[in-house]
């Protein structure tokens, strides 16, 4: 590499060296701040993982297989921004087909890259092996095609228009994008091509200009407006925007499910989550009573508005999406949102005063330390425990609810999987964040049954060095599914049961040094923690708290439980 130089994206000047293919894909990698590849080695990949590993700066991260590592890549790019996945063709692709397809879910950029097999076989139609044995090498990216927002084969000729055009649309879509390249293409050198100059399409002046007169008019006869921010806040960046909004607005800001963390919990205007007839009955009604709601980002699914008991008055709703405006029943196209949120802080609207003083529902420290473990008490303890700049990762089911309602301090990345929601996301989600932040807090909540779907990259956090820290609910089983299926007594629910683990044996199964407790009691739960606090700054920690009632839940969920089963009785 030492001979290579760039000029812009050009892959070569006069009197050097041309860049190979992947060296060429590696550095635009690196152009956009990634350092780190999540994968899992593979034939067909080995002259990709060479490449690689011959450039600096940028490194090669694997996991233990491609399902996990494509969701330590989203936990990666939920950190940093951006993130990419090598994977093997066929087997290894198909495996991590879940996690591309829970990054698109979730609008989370990923540039996955496919070692495939030599292009002189592909064109004789040889059968190869990791393939269908049909000669047909096309099947797997057409699988892609839905679940990603680009797609593409790299050549020589092609590759300095494709994988600029890859990068560009996962960041601007905030979606995966795939990229397959031969083995015996990879090492070539690419062949100078003009790539065109794209500018980002700006907001429709007039259309723009229309969607503030309407909202001028909403805004001028409401006294009771709401912010609502939800998750494409996060995701397209919109977070210094709306805060400056909510500053000049001075109104009640409220997030939803999947938008927590998208606004600062600690703002005096912050009334809580809006979970429509599950969540506060408090912020049920200030939302809901509000005479205009400015929403941000809105995804409006089943589990981001309580089962759709979440209820918005279309006349007084404005919608602000990365791209377009809806007020009232009338759609403005061609609106960014940065614009948007711009214009209404200039129409000058300013509220009487700021929110009234709210209570969140684990401010307060409950349960005597002798007393069994029970989600009333444990909450309030990890909100205590929480501190500015960490990163929390709560696992789909009981914490996803649960944390929901915890209070997040400044600067706190919070990830979770609200609307894909598969099982076992979290572990792998959170070694891909600590590998993105290492010099981050990151605490990662699961349930034993999620755990035991991906608790292999315990041994990548482990082999790493990665020093978070781990809890483990061990309530017996799936409680989760146990709470969404009202139609069945869930002591027949023989399905939702699962192995009896040795959680905080984990660690020397894999090999590793960790500090490791099993807690049953609120008083042993606050000591493993203060002891944790210690311990992480040198070594992975992991708590299993046991927990003797396998239906004990937050409030969020119990009260999730009695509408489903209402709306159950009158079928």
């Amino acid at each position: 590499m030492g001979n290579i130089t760039q000029n812009d994206n050009s892959g070569q000047q006069a009197g050097s060296t041309k860049k190979t293919v992947g060296q060429y894909l590696f550095d635009c990698l690196k152009q956009d701040g990634i350092t780190e590849i999540f994968g899992v080695p593979g034939d067909y990949n080995f002259t990709l993982l060479d490449t690689l590993n011959q450039i600096n700066g940028i490194q090669f991260i694997n996991g233990r297989n491609e399902l996990n590592s494509g969701y330590a890549a989203d936990g990666y790019a939920r950190v940093k921004g951006i993130s990419a996945l090598i994977t093997t063709f066929g087997v290894g692709e198909l495996s991590a087909c879940n996690a591309i397809a829970g990054a698109n879910s979730e609008h989370v950029p990923l540039i996955h890259i496919v070692g495939a097999p030599p292009d002189q076989d592909q064109k004789k139609h040889k059968l190869m092996h990791h393939t269908l044995m049909d000669g047909n090498f096309d099947v797997f990216r057409k699988v892609y095609e839905p679940i990603s927002a680009y797609s593409a084969v790299l050549t020589p000729e092609n590759a300095m228009i494709e994988i600029p055009a890859a990068i560009r649309t996962a960041k601007e879509k905030r979606k995966p994008v795939y990229l397959s390249v031969a083995d015996d293409i990879v090492s070539k050198p690419v062949i100078f091509r003009e790539a065109p100059t794209l500018t980002s399409p700006a907001s429709n002046q007039k259309t723009l200009e229309a969607a503030a007169g309407h909202v001028r008019q909403l805004l001028q006869k409401a006294s009771r407006p709401v912010i609502l921010v939800d998750v494409k806040t996060i995701r397209f960046g919109l977070q210094p925007a709306v805060h400056r909004l909510a500053e000049a607005m001075n109104v009640p800001v409220a997030t939803t499910m999947y938008g927590k963390g998208s606004f600062d919990e600690n703002h005096l205007n912050y009334i809580g989550m809006y979970g429509g007839s599950f969540g506060s009955s408090e912020v049920q009604s200030t939302v809901e009573n509000a005479d205009c709601v400015i929403a941000v980002g809105l995804v409006w699914a089943d589990t981001n508005t309580a089962s759709f008991t979440a209820k918005l008055n279309p006349l007084v709703t404005i919608e602000i999406q990365p791209d377009m405006v809806k007020v009232a029943e009338s759609e403005y196209p061609n609106v960014h949102a940065g614009d948007m949120l711009l214009a209404v802080e200039k129409i000058g609207y300013s509220g009487k005063s700021s929110a009234e003083k709210v209570c969140f529902p684990y401010d307060q420290i409950t349960g005597m330390a002798d007393e069994p473990l029970k989600a009333a008490d444990y909450y309030p303890s990890f909100q205590n425990m929480l501190k500015e700049n960490d990163i929390v990762i709560a696992e789909t089911g009981t914490f996803f609810y649960g944390f929901a309602q915890v209070r997040l301090p400044q600067n706190v990345t919070y990830i979770t999987q609200g609307g894909w929601q598969s099982i076992g996301y979290a572990t792998p989600s959170a070694y891909g964040a600590s590998i993105a932040a290492p010099s981050r807090r990151v605490l990662l909540f699961t349930g034993d049954g999620s755990l035991q779907l991906t608790a292999q990259e315990i041994s990548s956090m482990l082999y790493y060095g990665c020093k978070p820290i781990i809890f483990v609910l061990n309530n017996n089983g799936y409680t989760i599914e146990k709470y969404l299926n009202v139609k069945t007594k869930t002591e027949d629910q023989q399905y939702n049961q699962i192995p009896r683990w040795s959680y905080t044996k984990l660690a020397e199964a894999f090999g590793g040094n960790a500090f490791t407790r099993t807690v049953r009691t609120n008083g042993e739960l606050d000591q493993a923690i203060t002891q944790a606090e210690k311990e992480c700054a040198e070594r992975l920690c992991l708590i299993e708290m046991i927990v003797e009632d396998p239906m004990d839940a937050p409030e969020y969920m119990q009260e999730m439980r009695s509408y489903m089963q209402k709306q159950q009785s009158q079928k």
